[in-house]
């Protein structure tokens, strides 16, 4: 902490003991009171910071998500659109579910290095020699052959798919992978694919 930030933090801890220190004074007589009153503020203080703590895992329970039906005709996988507007899958990779991006303007799967490591790729020992250019700029890049790839009943083996040595949160699902579907359609805020 630089000076300014310890000055701060004093200012701001002399602050609350003042404000904190006049109320209990003035509720001298009340004290059970305020201390019922503190002790939910406490609880509703911990419940708010638990809440956008583990909001990506509350989100991901509350939302609808991917569905695989299998039938005669084939295999269905329908996809709500995210509130952000994008599509989102989950695949076992190697035995692991990683959660993807849909990306038609991805050639590849591309895996961020934390989902290569998940599935037991070692991002640190993997030759970076090709290159991608992206939104944010240009990123190296590294190619492997990911063992299985499962989607409910489709499972499909020796897929290749290259990692991203840049700053990539979700993985993508580029067309090397979606191109294997029969169908893919987009409709009233869903994706169907077909296979």
């Amino acid at each position: 902490m630089t000076g300014n930030d310890t000055a701060y933090l004093l200012y701001l801890t002399l602050f609350g003991l003042l404000i904190g220190g006049s109320y209990l004074i003035a509720n001298r007589n009340r004290m059970g009171q305020v201390f019922q009153h503190a002790a939910i503020w406490f609880f509703i203080f911990v419940g708010a910071v638990l809440v956008i703590g583990n909001w990506d895992s509350i989100e991901r329970a509350a939302l609808p998500r991917q569905s695989v039906e299998t039938s005669e005709q084939g295999v269905f996988i329908d996809v709500p659109r995210s509130r952000d507007g994008h599509y989102y899958m989950t695949l076992d990779v190697n035995g692991e579910p990683v959660d993807f991006v849909v990306d038609t303007g991805a050639t590849e799967i591309v895996l961020s290095r934390a989902d290569a490591a998940k599935i037991g790729i070692d991002p640190d020992g993997l030759r970076y020699l090709g290159q991608a250019l992206t939104a944010n700029g240009s990123v190296q890049t590294a190619q492997v052959v990911l063992d299985e790839v499962r989607l409910g009943d489709i499972t499909d083996r020796r897929v290749r798919a290259i990692v991203n040595d840049g700053d990539l949160r979700t993985s993508l699902l580029g067309m090397s992978y979606l191109g294997s579907f029969g169908r893919i359609e987009i409709e009233d805020g869903r994706l169907r694919l077909t296979r």
